[in-house]
């Protein structure tokens, strides 16, 4: 009895795995052969969070009414239908879970065909960075060595160093949260350059430059940025030169003042004695003139 039953099980499971293989083989002729699996793709994989992106699907037959459906993670998105051209789906991924992996099906009647897996990677965009230029002067060459940082984005980050908007260098690449350094030397000293740089990172449309560093001309033997070291200089001998003798006068003028205050004012004074406070009188004159003039400085006077 039991030969007969195991008989029957056999029997019954070649002629169900017959039927299935006699399905595939309908489904697998059903497919029209220019019909090929279709492809997806989008505009960059490497996105910020919150971006919207565009998920493009395709096949090359331009003649058959195709229906694309969209998945994630196995998930069912949406379908959209076309003939001869792509599908966009639209969409905006603000987690991490939403960056993939996604799929596309086409679908022609009983013909049904998937595409590659396609994924997204979160990125930080580079901020504003920072140029800094140390100069060594040689005669008669100037040597310069221009440093340029972004302190924030993803790594990598390329640089590239610009005089006067046109690019003086390659493009540096730094896998370290470090400066590109660029060397240059200049031997035309009479002209007058401006120097920038820009940072960008896998993030695209998000290059950031740097602010503008200006150069001043030199001429003859004169060393560079000699203005801008010597008047600094030069204020600070003139500000001291009027302190000493703002207080070399004080004293003197508060002595002359107490003297003249001790003169006596009314008619009948002896001769000596308006003598010495027409002396004092006139003194006093030239020393007020001098406050005068240190005070229009702008410095204080403390009695």
């Amino acid at each position: 009895m039991w030969r007969k039953s195991f008989l029957v099980f056999l029997l019954s499971y070649w002629a169900l795995k017959a039927a299935l293989d006699s399905e595939k083989t309908t489904e697998t002729n059903t497919c029209f052969p220019e019909f090929t699996s279709p492809c997806l793709d989008s505009k960059t994989n490497v996105i910020i969070k919150g971006q919207n992106v565009s998920l493009i699907c395709s096949n090359q037959n331009k003649s058959l009414q195709i229906t694309y459906s969209l998945f994630r993670h196995n998930k069912y998105l949406t379908s959209r239908c076309g003939k001869g051209e792509p599908v966009t789906f639209n969409l905006s991924i603000t987690e991490d879970q939403e960056l993939g992996p996604y799929k596309c099906k086409a679908e022609v009647s009983n013909c049904t065909k998937y595409s590659r897996e396609f994924n997204f990677t979160f990125a930080d965009p580079v901020t504003t960075p920072v140029l800094n230029v140390t100069v060594v002067q040689t005669k008669p060459d100037l040597y310069m060595t221009l440093h340029c940082i972004t302190f924030n984005g993803s790594l990598p980050i390329s640089y590239t160093f610009f005089a006067k908007g046109i690019a003086i260098s390659p493009v540096i690449s730094t896998y370290k949260r470090e400066p590109a350094e660029f060397n240059l030397t200049k031997n035309n000293i009479g002209e007058v350059e401006e120097y920038s740089c820009e940072a960008k990172n896998s993030v695209p449309n998000r290059a950031k430059y740097s602010q503008t560093f200006r150069m001043p001309s030199r001429g003859g033997d004169s060393c560079p940025l000699c203005l801008q070291l010597l008047l600094p200089g030069l204020l600070l001998v003139l500000v001291v030169i009027i302190l000493i003798l703002a207080f070399w006068i004080l004293p003197k003028y508060k002595a002359r003042k107490a003297m003249r205050d001790k003169v006596p004012r009314h008619p009948g004074d002896t001769p000596m004695e308006g003598g010495i406070y027409a002396n004092i009188y006139e003194n006093q004159a030239g020393k007020r003139t001098l406050l005068g003039i240190l005070i229009g400085l702008g410095f204080p006077l403390i009695f």
